[in-house]
């Protein structure tokens, strides 16, 4: 586990470069107490110091620890629900669709707010989507992060080769239609399936990651606002992004560290005919 330092640090620079919320995760099956406590304290830390809200996630959680977590401040609770409850035995054997949901429930009934959503491109049909797009419903859940799969060597799970622009934005559309009182969040996978049709998803979602996920990079904050804001959209930020100024904006073409003219022409002279 990281140092209570280390979190406070990434949580202030999170903070200064314009992120309304940071989210902390904890690897494993579920926290113990002590563990659940030790959170609870970070949680407070970074409530205490920052203008952000704080996500936890960290596994499987019952009612005592979740109103734990609660009384500290924790603003939401993230658990994927991931795929249908069809589909759930071919990708998890370790514990049940049941168990996700309970977890779910406990942090609904210490008054928390939830995040919980899926992951596209793991073989499931348009079925397996729209279900748990509409569990996601039935619980209620007011943040769901849509996930598409990242093809790591060696994962049981590589790729089912289905994922093109077009399939993404339409599985963000899905769960914005049956969810549209949602934050639909771009998530893991936004970079690399949705390509130049990136900025596309920012009419069906309303928010998404920067500066990578649990164990891939991500694009930067500084490039990711800039797509937004030429999307004619705008970013939130919070009192301390605001109060540095936020990023500037240039003209750039691809890399903004090479100079606008090509090498070959001259900076002297009249312009080239």
């Amino acid at each position: 586990m990281k140092t209570d330092e280390q979190i406070f640090g990434e949580a202030h620079a999170a903070a200064k470069n314009g992120a309304s919320r940071y989210c902390m995760v904890l690897s494993g099956r579920g926290p113990s107490l002590e563990r659940t406590q030790k959170l609870a304290s970070l949680i407070k830390g970074v409530k205490d110091k920052y203008p952000v809200e704080v996500c936890l996630s960290v596994g499987l959680i019952d009612d005592n620890k979740a109103q734990i977590l609660a009384d500290a401040g924790l603003d939401k609770l993230n658990h994927n629900l991931n795929t249908s409850e069809r589909m759930y035995k071919d990708v998890c054997t370790t514990h049940t669709y049941q168990d996700r949901i309970n977890t779910i429930l406990s942090a609904k009934k210490a008054g928390m707010s939830s995040c919980s959503g899926l992951i596209v491109g793991m073989n499931e049909t348009t079925d397996d989507i729209i279900d748990v797009a509409m569990k996601l419903r039935e619980l209620e859940v007011p943040s769901i992060p849509v996930n598409f799969l990242i093809p790591i060597e060696g994962n049981p799970m590589y790729s089912d080769h289905s994922l093109t622009p077009e399939k993404c934005l339409r599985a963000l559309c899905l769960l914005r239609l049956i969810n549209p009182s949602a934050e639909i969040r771009a998530a893991a996978g936004r970079e690399g399936h949705l390509k130049a049709l990136q900025p596309l998803a920012f009419w069906p979602a309303n928010s998404l990651f920067v500066d990578g996920y649990l164990t891939t990079r991500g694009s930067d904050m500084t490039n990711t606002y800039r797509m937004i804001r030429e999307a004619g959209f705008e970013v939130e930020g919070n009192a301390l992004y605001e109060s540095e100024g936020g990023d500037e904006q240039a003209y750039r073409v691809d890399d903004t560290s090479l100079p606008i003219l090509k090498p070959e022409v001259s900076r002297q002279g009249s312009c080239p005919q």
